[in-house]
C-alpha cells in the first residue's frame, strides 16, 4: 500500500506541476501567489486522491504511459491557464502528448515483426511417440468439474462458498485437477475471512472421486478489498506488467500458493513478453517475484494459458508482418480455440513436464486440415512447432470433433479436449466424449492422415489397444507396421487371453513356437473361439514387438 501512496503523490505532484500557472504577473497585495498555492494545492489533494482510488480500484500498473490520456489533458489545460513563455512550454509539451498519443495507439501497425520474434518457434516435423505403458492426462475438465460440484458437501459451511477455476498439474508424481473453494459474495467474504482449501482428483482416471483438502486461504480471487488476490499482488509490485489470470499451485505437501505471470510490453503498451511470476503464499500473503529461470520445482504452469494463446497468435499472424496478416495473409496460420484453457490444452510428457498444445489451421473459411501444431512449455515458455508428414494432409481439432457428433449422432454425444499424440507413428487425436450432461463416456481416437481409422472405449488404454488394432487393420503405420515383413507359421496353443473392449474382443495368444500374438475379434471373427491346444495357422507382420500383430488367422478344425 505504501508504494501505492508514494506513486499517487508523484503522479498528483506532476499533474499539479503541468496544470498550474506557476508565471504569473506581480500583484502588490499578494494575491495572485495566494491564489496559484491554493489551486497548486488543491490539484494536488485532487490529484493524489483521483490517482490513487483510480490504481486501487483498476488494479492496473503504474507505467507512465498509462496515462497519456490524463497528460493530455493536463498539459492542454496547463497551456490555457498560462501565459507568456509558460504557455510556450506547456503548449510544447501538449504537442509532446499528442505524438505520445500517436505513439501508444499505432503501436501495433509496426511492432508485427518485433511481436513474431518474441515468439518465434524452432521447427520439427512430429512429436515423440507415446510411451503406450503411460496413460495420459484425459479426463475432461468438464466432467471434472461436474464431480467436484457434486462432492461439494465435503466443504465446511458449504453455503459460503463455491468452486473456483480448474486446473491441472502434477503433485507427487501425479496428475490431477486442482479446483480452490471461493466464496460466493462479499457478504460470505465478510464473515469467513479465509476459504478451508481446495479440492483434488485425478487427470488419469475418470472413475477416481474429487477429494477435499484442507487449508486455509486468505488472498484468494474471490475476496475483497486488500485480500483480494490480484489487488495484493498489485499493491506489492505496483510497476510490474501482470498478463493471465492469477492461478492455485500447490507444492508436494499440499500447501497452496496463487502465482501470475509478469513481463514487459512489446512496445509502448502494446505486446507481451513473459519474464517470471509472483509467487504468493496463499494463507500469508507473503509474495516473491521470481525469473522464470528460478521457478520452483513443485510449479508447472509459470507461464500463463493466455500468455501462451496470445504468443501463439503472434506466430501464426504476423509471420509476414502486420499488412499480411490483414490483407495478403500469405503463410498465416490461426491458433485453434478448442483448447480447454484459453485456447490451449495442458499435457505431460513422459518427463512429466507440462506443455500447452494448439494446432494451427488455415485462415481460409471451410478449411478443416490442420498447417501444423505447437507445444509450449509451462515453465519455461519455450516453444516448437511440428509441421507434421508434408505429404500427408492431417485433419484439425474442428475436424476430429465434426467426426465425433456424426459418429454419435443419435446419443447426441459431443467430443472435448481433442489433443494430437503420436500413437505408434500415427499422428492421432485422443479426445474425450461427454454426454448432454457433461458426463463422460468414452475416449474416441481417430488417425489424423486417415480419419476413416479410429476406435473408441470407455478407457484411454482400452481405447489404444483398439486403435493399434484398426492401425493394422487399415494398412497404416504402427511402429513400422505397414513397413514390416509379412511372415506365416503355424503352431499349438499355449496360452490365450481375451479382452472386451468396447464392441470387439482382443484377443492374445502364445504359440508353442514362444512368440505371442495379438488380433482383434473384429478383423478374425472366430478368434472368440481360440483356446489352448488348438492347432492354427496365421500370417502376421514382423515388427518386432512383444505381440506381433495378426493379419490372418486360421484355426484348424473350425475352417
Amino acid at each position: 500500500m505504501t508504494k501505492l501512496l508514494i506513486a499517487s503523490a508523484v503522479i498528483a505532484l506532476i499533474a499539479s506541476v503541468l496544470l498550474t500557472p506557476l508565471i504569473t504577473k506581480k500583484r502588490e497585495d499578494g494575491q495572485s501567489k495566494k491564489v496559484i498555492g491554493y489551486f497548486f494545492i488543491g490539484a494536488f489533494i485532487l490529484g493524489f486522491l483521483a490517482t490513487g482510488i483510480t490504481l486501487y480500484v483498476t488494479k492496473i500498473d503504474v507505467n507512465w504511459l498509462v496515462f497519456w490520456p490524463a497528460i493530455i489533458l493536463l498539459t492542454l489545460g496547463g497551456a490555457l491557464l498560462a501565459s507568456g513563455i509558460e504557455r510556450k512550454i506547456k503548449g510544447t509539451l501538449f504537442l509532446a502528448s499528442l505524438v505520445v498519443a500517436a505513439y501508444v495507439l499505432s503501436a501495433p501497425l509496426w511492432n508485427a515483426n518485433d511481436k513474431f520474434k518474441s515468439a518465434e518457434m524452432k521447427e520439427e516435423v512430429e512429436i515423440k511417440p507415446f510411451d503406450e505403458t503411460q496413460t495420459p492426462a484425459s479426463v475432461p475438465p468438464k466432467f471434472v468439474r461436474n464431480k467436484m460440484k457434486k462432492a461439494f458437501g465435503q466443504v465446511p459451511n458449504t453455503s459460503y462458498y463455491e468452486l473456483g477455476r480448474l486446473q491441472i498439474q502434477k503433485v507427487n508424481g501425479e496428475y490431477v485437477y486442482i479446483a480452490p473453494v471461493e466464496f460466493s459474495g462479499f457478504f460470505k467474504w465478510m464473515n469467513g475471512d479465509t476459504t478451508p482449501g481446495y479440492f483434488t482428483m485425478s487427470a488419469t482416471d475418470s472413475a477416481d472421486n474429487p477429494k477435499f483438502v484442507a487449508q486455509e486461504m486468505k488472498y484468494i480471487p474471490s475476496a475483497y478489498l486488500n485480500a483480494n488476490l490480484e489487488r495484493h499482488m498489485r499493491l506489492q509490485h505496483p510497476f510490474l506488467i501482470f498478463y493471465g489470470d492469477v492461478q492455485l499451485e500447490v507444492d508436494d505437501d499440499g500447501k497452496p500458493y496463487y502465482i501470475r505471470s509478469y513481463g514487459e510490453f512489446i512496445s509502448a503498451r502494446n505486446g507481451f513478453d513473459v519474464q517470471g511470476i509472483v509467487l504468493v503464499d496463499a494463507l500469508s500473503g507473503k509474495s516473491e517475484v521470481v525469473k522464470l529461470a528460478d521457478v520452483p520445482e513443485f510449479i508447472d504452469g509459470a507461464v500463463s494459458p493466455e500468455t501462451v494463446s496470445l504468443q501463439n497468435s503472434y506466430f501464426g499472424k504476423y509471420v509476414h508482418g502486420y499488412w499480411n496478416s490483414m490483407f495478403g495473409k500469405k503463410d498465416v496460420k490461426l491458433p485453434s480455440d478448442e483448447g480447454t484453457e484459453s485456447n490451449v490444452s495442458p499435457i505431460f510428457d513422459e518427463a512429466g513436464d507440462m506443455y500447452y498444445f494448439t494446432d494451427f489451421t488455415s485462415p481460409k473459411e471451410g478449411v478443416d486440415s490442420m498447417l501444423g501444431y505447437s507445444l509450449t512449455n509451462a515453465r519455461t515458455g519455450q516453444a516448437t512447432y511440428y509441421t507434421g508428414n508434408q505429404d500427408a494432409s492431417y485433419m484439425d481439432s474442428q475436424g476430429a470433433l465434426q467426426i465425433i457428433e456424426k459418429k454419435f449422432i443419435e446419443k447426441k454425444w459431443t467430443g472435448e479436449m481433442p489433443v494430437l499424440y503420436n500413437f505408434y507413428g500415427e499422428a492421432s487425436w485422443l479426445t474425450a466424449v461427454l454426454d448432454a450432461n457433461g458426463f463422460l463416456q468414452n475416449y474416441f481416437i481417430v488417425s489424423a492422415a486417415n480419419p476413416e481409422i479410429s476406435a473408441f472405449a470407455t478407457t484411454p488404454k482400452e481405447a489404444l489397444k483398439l486403435y493399434k488394432t484398426a492401425l493394422n487393420r487399415g494398412g497404416s503405420s504402427v511402429e513400422g507396421s505397414s513397413n514390416a515383413e509379412e511372415k506365416d507359421t503355424s503352431g499349438k496353443v499355449l496360452r490365450v487371453h481375451k479382452e472386451r473392449l468396447g464392441d470387439f474382443t482382443l484377443v492374445s495368444f502364445l504359440l508353442d513356437n514362444g512368440e505371442n500374438y495379438l488380433v482383434s475379434a473384429e478383423t478374425e471373427p472366430l478368434a472368440i473361439y481360440l483356446q489352448a491346444g488348438d492347432e492354427v495357422i496365421l500370417t502376421y507382420g514382423d515388427t518386432g514387438e512383444q505381440f506381433l500383430p495378426v493379419r490372418t488367422l486360421i484355426i484348424k478344425g473350425l475352417q
